[in-house]
């Protein structure tokens, strides 16, 4: 089965860190764009952040410029998503998405993705 696995959500109190992970199964995320997106209650889906299969990272979300960090590690077909300095806003469904495309074109966040994981959820709460 080909599919997308988001890890490590949960409850943190403002300013702390989390790590989010995205491990493909049944395909390998080499040539594949990796991109971050959000959804908190009652708003649209935003994109985050993005990293091209040659490791070049576009970002979209002015509001975690300096505290989020994209990542791959392609030998262990896992994305990342380091979040620090977390806010209440930060409070979302965090999804990962994986398109064959390979690139991270200015308008990412338009484009047809070719897989999506199930979502995890991140509260930022004291």
């Amino acid at each position: 089965q080909l599919q997308l696995v988001e890890s490590g959500g949960g409850l943190v109190q403002p300013g702390g860190s989390l790590r989010l992970s995205c491990t493909a199964s049944g395909f390998t995320l080499d040539s594949y764009a990796i991109g971050w997106f959000r959804q908190a209650p009652g708003k649209e889906r935003e994109g985050i952040l993005c990293i091209s299969y040659y490791g070049v990272v576009t970002n979209s979300a002015d509001t975690v410029t300096g505290r989020f960090t994209i990542s791959r590690d392609n030998a262990k077909n896992t994305a990342y998503l380091q979040m620090n300095s977390l806010k209440p806003d930060d409070t979302a469904v965090y999804y990962c998405a994986a398109d064959l495309y390979g690139r991270c074109p200015p308008h990412y966040t338009l484009r047809e993705w070719d897989y999506w994981g199930q979502g995890t959820q991140v509260t930022v709460s004291s």
